[in-house]
């Protein structure tokens, strides 16, 4: 393919956008928008003390898709709160620049990329993703419409080869929580992207990046929010056409951002707070930053610039926090403002509360230090807002809790890696021949059919529990938050179905075969390689059977220090999780959900019915 030549810009600068306030930014600022008053007979029931939705587009979501409206969609085309897609919904999408174009999308296992992905196929455009690990999409319900290739944003070959026909790529990844070093890695990714997009032909870049505060030097901005402009710049200086949004807090079911908010207003009706609870914000629904990624893709390749995105509201995050107690029908909170909690004390606080780990939360409020809000809304100019959005603050807390509440969560901040997390062979790979590889093996007979054994063991872990000694599994999760690991607040996407690659408590899922096999990967903080895995099987002679193993491979000599200290336990962990399991799959009552509690804890050790549990080094 010839070598690509950028058209020509706008009257932004060639290289880095433009910082909000500048000379080159053509409207002035935009704090706070007043919101329509809308027809009640138009809108959703909303809970007690939120705004009511306003009326949405009067044209269909995408263009060229003369579907019939959805009856349960609020009239104009907007969706109800309870639609499956009602925090995720792009809106008026532009129409693709050519026919059938392809969009390269990074971080598709993650929150916003997972999201984005079925949106540019309703909008017309072919998708390819590029993933680390694909075998975390190919349960995503779009998997089959899209083609995954194997990949490493800082890999060059990679990358060339995923870059091929490609007009619109999406750089949707970064090092957040990754630690020291996080930085030269956003570097290098980001580099090797741009040079690849530009010999390519790409013919334009899209990017989701931070809100900067304007006036503010870049040695005093967070680490988080000066990588993730730097990571603009670098795009943007390639030479392609780029599109950089720059957003704050993301408001959505599932979002770190809101999960923070949730927990922290509901499980502290009396806070002390930090001094970044005073900060000025400007919230967008994650549907608002969909609708802008996905009409991206579709702006005159005369346009390469920044733009500020956001909601119609500013306030702090304490008024914030405020907000959402009233509209999930909370009491009012009590906030008292501490000056002295430092940042690194505050993110150990809401690492404590929420079940967003301490490495998250830091860069997160980091980033909240200074005012983060839009000075101009040019994104309007090339992507326009249908009536009604962006959606304000009420709204889009209304529909992303009542995706929480029906456990209808699309995908969570949790969906990508931990940071670090294993990506070692499996342990049935040759590469282990010789390595020591400690087991704990046990199976029972079970008196139900393998299909509802299949659904006890794909319920297990959050609200449902593991099914053996609680107090064992709670205390295992606290000490692994108390050394930064995630712990078991995480919980589960859905309540009741799994999909390679979901996030599980501290367990990742790295292999599902439906109706037979769970393979969860351990993300907790360990002295070596953990796994478990639960079958749900017939023997011989056609009986349902139950099989579990745990497996872990010690590093070091304090790896091996670890398992034997904890050896003596398994007995009443793995040997009651076996039994309870097969339990609950001999009672006649459904499978699992929501509400379904777990057997409680049987600290009894085994009798004779387990198969003997063995220890082995291979």
């Amino acid at each position: 393919m010839p070598e690509h030549q950028p058209p020509p810009r706008d009257p932004a600068p060639v290289g880095p956008p433009p910082r909000p306030g500048d000379p080159t930014t053509p409207a002035g600022p935009r704090s706070t928008r007043p919101p329509e008053a809308p027809d009640p007979s138009d809108t959703p029931a909303v809970p007690d003390g939120a705004s009511a939705p306003r009326p949405g587009p009067t044209a269909p979501e995408t263009p060229g898709h003369a579907d019939p409206p959805d009856p349960s969609a609020v009239p104009g085309g907007a969706p109800a709160p309870d639609t499956p897609a009602a925090d995720t919904a792009a809106g008026d999408a532009l129409v693709p620049p050519e026919a059938d174009a392809l969009c390269l999308v990074t971080g598709a296992t993650g929150y916003i990329g997972g999201r984005l992905v079925p949106q540019l196929l309703d909008a017309g455009y072919r998708v390819r993703c590029l993933a680390r690990t694909p075998a975390k999409l190919r349960d995503h319900p779009w998997a089959d419409r899209v083609e995954i290739v194997r990949g490493d944003v800082t890999d060059p070959e990679s990358v060339r080869d995923a870059m091929r026909g490609a007009s619109v790529a999406y750089y949707l990844v970064h090092s957040l929580g990754t630690g020291g070093g996080f930085e030269d890695t956003d570097r290098r990714g980001a580099t090797v992207f741009a040079d690849e997009a530009r010999t390519a032909g790409v013919r334009r870049l899209v990017y989701l990046g931070g809100l900067t505060p304007v006036g503010v030097p870049e040695r005093d901005l967070s680490p988080h929010l000066r990588s993730r402009d730097e990571v603009g710049r670098l795009l943007a200086a390639s030479g392609v056409p780029t599109t950089v949004l720059r957003a704050a807090v993301i408001l959505g079911s599932g979002s770190a951002s809101f999960e923070m908010l949730r927990y922290l207003t509901e499980r502290l009706p009396f806070m002390v707070t930090p001094r970044w609870l005073h900060t000025r914000i400007q919230p967008i629904a994650v549907r608002d930053v969909l609708r802008y990624l996905v009409g991206s893709a579709a702006m005159p390749p005369d346009v390469s610039r920044a733009f500020d995105i956001g909601g119609p509201d500013v306030l702090t995050y304490r008024d914030l926090m405020r907000r959402y107690a009233a509209v999930a029908g909370l009491p009012p909170r009590v906030i008292l403002p501490v000056p002295l909690l430092t940042l690194r004390l505050s993110s150990l606080w809401v690492g404590f509360v929420t079940p967003v780990p301490a490495s998250i939360a830091r860069p997160l409020a980091d980033s909240l230090r200074h005012e983060v809000v839009c000075h101009e809304h040019d994104i309007a100019r090339y992507v326009p807002d249908p009536p009604g959005a962006p959606l304000g603050v009420d709204d889009a807390l209304a529909l992303a809790l009542r995706r929480v509440r029906e456990a209808r969560v699309a995908t969570r901040w949790s969906s990508a890696s931990v940071p670090g997390a294993p990506s070692d062979p499996l342990p049935t790979d040759p590469d282990w021949a010789g390595g020591s590889l400690y087991t704990d093996e046990r199976e029972r007979p079970v008196d139900a059919t393998p299909e509802r054994l299949w659904r006890i063991i794909e319920g297990v872990g959050g609200d449902n529990g593991w099914y053996s000694f609680p107090l064992a599994w709670a205390v295992r999760g606290w000490l692994d938050r108390l050394v930064g690991g995630v712990g078991l607040r995480r919980g589960r996407r859905d309540a009741a179905t799994l999909r390679a690659g979901d996030s599980l408590d501290f367990w990742r899922v790295e292999e599902i075969e439906r109706g037979r096999l769970l393979r969860l990967r351990a993300e907790m903080r360990l002295p070596g390689l953990a796994w478990l895995e639960m079958y749900a099987e017939r023997d011989e002679r056609g009986r349902t059977r139950y099989r579990q193993r745990a497996m872990f491979h010690p590093r070091g000599l304090l790896g091996h220090a670890y398992w034997w200290s904890v050896a003596p336990f398994h007995a009443v962990v793995f040997g009651g999780m076996a039994r309870n399991i097969t339990k609950a799959a001999e009672k006649p009552t459904p499978g699992p959900g929501p509400a379904t509690a777990a057997p409680g804890p049987d600290t009894d050790a085994d009798r004779g019915t387990d198969a003997d549990p063995r220890t082995t080094a291979r």
